[in-house]
């Protein structure tokens, strides 16, 4: 007989290894579920996983592709790992990018076409308001009204994703579009343009930016004072209040963290790879960074990691569409199968497995 039992304390070892144990687990389901498409499990994960980076007819575009994809979802994930840490869910990160893109995008269209140096900080400032402001409509309605911050944040993204088609096919079109949705091109405004800094790279600001969250934020709960609190109110909140946390004071500082971070991900993202705001805007980053924040075991470190693997699975997708005709669904339950898997095995971390009256894992 099976049965589980509660651990003294979390193991240290099993918190290690289920972002293993999971991804392990994610190619062997998602092999069948690419064999019973009719496709060859091997080539496929081998697609995803290998060729983008080491196959020389797609390495040259696909690595710098790898920082590109994986910016955002790093910056949006260390945001959203502060939140989760404290028991703070911003579910709604995707909105908080859209927000900060737009904002962003108006800046530097409003500047248009003077070429001032001043213009990329501001639209970074915009990108960061935005963003912040977008979260705190959540977090304000929570420490007010005790609302649920979750239902919140993510209907909120679909308000966003309106504002987004309504700025593409309004204020912020191309007046030189012949009428079609989307506004100017930013990397094509100098001034605007969030271009490489290094050529053939794929290294730009938001790159650096989210290099940098990760520094900060290990710093932040490592040997900052906030991050203490921050580890306190998620292990205990009763203890937390004992110990002189103020439990509003906190859901506003990670939502507007969280938010500003997600913000800057959207700014940094018009501005560059995206280069417009258009009705199709938005790619889910914002909720694929949940998938990162929790692959990464919410450790800054951790997401770095888990950015850059997910981004992997986002280049390789695309490639295993492109060469082997898988559908874009089938990627999107691959990448979804991580964040089952991860749930899943991240029981082990809390609880042990008897099987009979003494054997346990």
């Amino acid at each position: 007989m099976m049965r589980l039992e509660k651990r003294p304390e979390p193991s240290r070892a099993w918190m290690v290894a289920t972002p293993v144990l999971a991804v392990i687990l994610t190619m062997i389901a998602g092999g069948v579920m690419f064999a019973l498409l009719g496709k060859d499990p091997f080539v496929a994960i081998r697609t995803i996983f290998w060729d983008p980076l080491f196959n020389e007819q797609f390495a040259a575009y696909s690595r710098p592709q790898l920082l590109v994809k994986a910016a955002p979802l790093i910056l949006i994930a260390i945001g959203l790992s502060l939140g989760f840490r404290a028991g703070v869910w911003n579910i709604g990160a995707e909105g908080q990018y859209i927000i900060g893109a737009i904002c962003g995008a108006a800046v530097g269209l409003a500047f248009y076409p003077a070429d001032l140096f001043i213009v990329f900080p501001l639209m970074v400032l915009a990108g960061a308001l935005g963003g912040f402001l977008w979260a705190m409509i959540p977090g304000l309605l929570r420490v007010r009204f005790g609302t649920n911050e979750i239902l919140v944040s993510l209907l909120l993204v679909y308000v966003a994703e309106q504002l987004v088609a309504s700025m593409a096919l309004g204020p912020l079109r191309n007046p030189e579009g012949g009428g079609f949705p989307g506004s100017r091109n930013l990397q094509q405004y100098s001034a605007a343009s969030n271009g490489e800094l290094i050529a053939g790279t794929g290294m730009h600001w938001g790159v650096v930016a989210a290099f940098i969250s990760v520094i900060f934020a290990y710093i932040l709960l490592n040997r900052h004072l906030t991050g203490f609190h921050i580890r306190l109110a998620g292990q205990s909140p009763r203890a937390a209040r004992f110990g002189g946390v103020n439990p509003g004071r906190l859901v506003l500082f990670c939502m507007g963290v969280s938010g500003a971070l997600a913000g800057l991900a959207g700014m940094f993202e018009v501005s560059g790879p995206a280069g417009q705001i258009g009705i199709d805007f938005n790619v889910g980053y914002g909720f694929t960074a949940i998938i990162v924040a929790f692959l990464g075991r919410l450790h800054p470190v951790g997401i770095l990691l888990a950015g850059l693997l997910m981004a992997l699975t986002y280049i390789g997708g695309e490639l295993a569409q492109f060469m082997l005709g898988l559908p874009s669904a089938s990627i999107q339950a691959f990448q979804g199968m991580l964040l089952f898997f991860l749930l899943a095995v991240d029981m082990l971390t809390n609880f042990r497995v008897r099987i009979g009256r003494g054997a346990k894992i």
